[in-house]
């Protein structure tokens, strides 16, 4: 599979993230958003980098997962169901 479809799906799957690969054939991640001080805490990164595809995945779904425990239940904020 070319680099360019693994961006293309790995962007899709992380949209919270914007995916590269730099010029010296390294995969790279950063997010859209500044990290929370809970997410800092949790060891989240601004930033990660990876050998190939499935190596970021990797690291996405962990970095994923760490800010997901630390920040909890997201708050409701419009109104209740019905």
């Amino acid at each position: 599979m070319s680099f360019d479809r693994h961006l293309a799906e790995i962007a899709r799957e992380f949209p919270q993230w914007t995916i590269w690969r730099s010029d010296a054939g390294r995969w790279w991640a950063t997010r859209h958003h500044p990290l929370s001080a809970g997410q800092r805490d949790a060891g989240c990164a601004m930033t990660i980098d990876a050998d190939d595809p499935e190596d970021l995945r990797e690291q996405l779904r962990d970095q994923e997962s760490r800010a997901a425990e630390r920040e909890g239940p997201r708050r409701r904020t419009g109104p209740a169901p019905p």
